[in-house]
C-alpha cells in the first residue's frame, strides 16, 4: 500500500507524525517574538506560607492587571513566558514551562495555573547562584526572541553555594538581562545584594516591594517596565499608565 508522496503507508504515517510533532516549534520559530521573560520565585526557608501565597497570588494577579495584559498583547511581537521556583542548590522547579502569549485566554491560563500551584520546597536556604544557573539553562530552550530577560524575586542574600557572579561566568548568559525584585523585611542587605551582585546587563534594574503585602504592586511595576522596555522617569518611578 502506498501512502504520502509515494511512501509506504506506515512510513508516510511516521513522516506525518514527525511533522505534527515539530509543528509547535516551527510555529514558534516563524512567529515574531519580542521578549522571552523568565520569572523566578523565592521559596527558600525565609518565606513563610502566608508570604508564599502573597508572592504566588501576587504574580497571578499582576499578569492579569489590565496594564500588563495590554503590554503583553501589544504591538511589536509576541511575549514568551515561563516561571520557576527556587531555593537551595538543587531545589529549582519549573511551574510554568515556556508558552507564547497570543491572547487574553493564554494569560488567564497561566495565571490560573500559578494560583493552583503547590509550593515545591520550604526548608532550603538561598542558593541564588544555582537558581541563576537553572534559569540560564532554561533560557537556552526558550523561543527565539529579540530580548531575553530573567526576573528574580527574593527576600534574602545568597547563603548557600556560589554567588551570582560565578554563575554569570560559567553559565550561558550572553544576551540575557537579569533584573531583581527585592522584597524588604527579612534581610536588611537584600537590596544591596540584588543591586551589586544579581542585576546584569544593559538596562537591568532592581524593583523593591514593601514586604510581601506589596509584592503584587511591585510586580506590576516591574513587569510593565520589562515588557515595554522602558526606563524610569525623572522621579525614579516606573511608568505604567494610570
Amino acid at each position: 500500500m502506498v501512502g504520502l508522496g509515494g511512501l509506504p503507508a506506515r512510513a508516510g504515517a511516521c513522516a506525518l507524525a514527525g511533522l505534527l510533532a515539530l509543528a509547535p516549534g516551527m510555529a514558534l520559530a516563524q512567529e515574531d517574538c519580542r521578549l522571552a521573560l523568565l520569572l523566578a520565585l523565592d521559596v527558600s526557608s525565609s518565606v513563610d506560607e502566608r508570604e508564599y501565597a502573597l508572592q504566588r497570588d501576587g504574580l497571578a494577579a499582576a499578569l492579569t492587571d489590565p496594564d500588563i495584559v495590554g503590554a503583553l498583547l501589544g504591538q511589536g511581537g509576541r511575549v514568551a513566558l515561563a516561571v520557576y521556583e527556587w531555593s537551595g542548590r538543587r531545589q529549582s522547579v519549573v511551574v510554568q514551562d515556556w508558552v507564547v502569549l497570543r491572547s487574553r485566554a493564554d494569560i488567564d491560563a497561566v495565571a490560573d495555573r500559578l494560583a493552583r500551584t503547590q509550593r515545591s520546597y520550604a526548608r532550603f536556604p538561598t542558593a541564588l547562584g544555582y537558581a541563576l544557573g537553572f534559569g540560564a539553562t532554561m533560557m537556552q530552550r526558550a523561543p527565539d526572541c529579540a530580548r531575553r530577560v530573567i526576573d528574580v524575586s527574593g527576600d534574602g542574600i545568597t547563603n548557600d553555594g556560589f554567588w551570582p557572579r560565578p554563575a554569570y561566568r560559567n553559565f550561558p548568559f550572553e544576551g540575557v538581562t537579569v533584573n531583581g525584585l527585592a522584597v524588604l523585611g527579612a534581610d536588611p542587605d537584600v537590596v544591596d545584594h540584588y543591586e551589586h551582585e544579581l542585576r546584569r546587563g544593559p538596562g537591568s534594574f532592581v524593583e523593591t516591594a514593601e514586604g510581601y503585602d506589596g509584592f503584587r504592586a511591585a510586580m506590576v511595576r516591574k513587569l510593565y517596565r520589562e515588557i515595554e522596555n522602558r526606563l524610569v522617569g525623572a522621579s525614579g518611578a516606573p511608568m505604567p499608565p494610570g
